[in-house]
């Protein structure tokens, strides 16, 4: 432990599995006080006693779904009651959302956005109130490599990651002078269980993970713990100087022209 956050009150949605508990993990181990969000309880509630019994913190979940700004709200202001500030926000909660235009229905449409864009928003507006009277916020919103290449069959996923990219850059514009850094990272491939989830539907499964660890120049998944200790980062005043930035993390899968 170094106690990069030592004494931070942070708030991670979508935190009950995957990279979200990963940066939760990561996050108590440098002294973060941690607020976890999600609508998966008993594996927020499993996380809570692992970190609470291993760093001896104070860690408070919510079952909430960010697409309900009125769940946001008032669970934010419950841990502004409680800590008496945010200094970190971390907008990992998403879905999946990968379609045909032609064949996808409005609820498909609408729920994509409303979790993964208008989520992320609910989460930021509730929040950046308070760290604006403190003069003192970091907000890291988790976006995709789907935000800057496009892959067939992939919509409406595609679209809300370019537009969180874009909410990303024009919130860390808007409250730069007011001391608020917001920044994003986009992960590609990486070990999770929803990855895990996406193989065991291939008729292949055990195919379809060599055809994409090929298809990385590392020629490996990425882990969690490397987009947690990259988010780390983006939290610390160590990054005091970027704002508005995006960093990929995908073992350089985007930059190859291939499908």
């Amino acid at each position: 432990m170094t106690n990069r956050l030592s004494g931070k009150v942070a708030i991670i949605t979508g935190g009950a599995q995957g990279i979200g508990a990963k940066v939760a993990q990561v996050f108590a181990a440098e002294g973060a006080h941690l607020v976890l969000f999600d609508t998966q309880t008993e594996q927020l509630e499993m996380l809570r006693v692992e970190i609470e019994q291993k760093y001896s913190i104070r860690v408070l979940i919510y079952g909430v779904d960010i697409a309900d700004c009125n769940q946001v709200s008032s669970a934010v202001n419950e841990v502004v009651e409680f800590f008496g500030r945010i200094d970190i926000l971390i907008n990992n909660a998403g879905i999946n959302a990968f379609h045909n235009f032609l064949t996808m229905s409005v609820q498909e449409w609408e729920r994509c956005l409303s979790v993964n864009l208008e989520g992320t928003m609910n989460c930021c507006k509730a929040v950046i109130e308070h760290m604006v009277e403190r003069r003192y916020g970091n907000i890291v919103n988790i976006a995709s490599v789907h935000s800057h290449k496009i892959v067939k069959g992939a919509f409406p996923y595609t679209v809300s990651k370019h537009a969180l990219i874009g909410l990303t850059r024009s919130l860390a514009i808007e409250f730069a002078e007011v001391g608020v850094r917001v920044n994003s990272i986009s992960p590609g491939l990486i070990a999770t269980p929803l990855a895990d989830k996406y193989f065991d539907s291939c008729p292949s499964p055990e195919e379809e993970r060599e055809k994409q660890r090929n298809l990385i120049p590392v020629k490996r998944l990425g882990e969690s713990l490397e987009v947690a200790n990259t988010v780390l980062f983006l939290s610390t005043d160590e990054a005091r100087f970027i704002n508005a930035a995006d960093i990929l993390i995908d073992g350089g899968r985007s930059q190859i022209y291939c499908d």
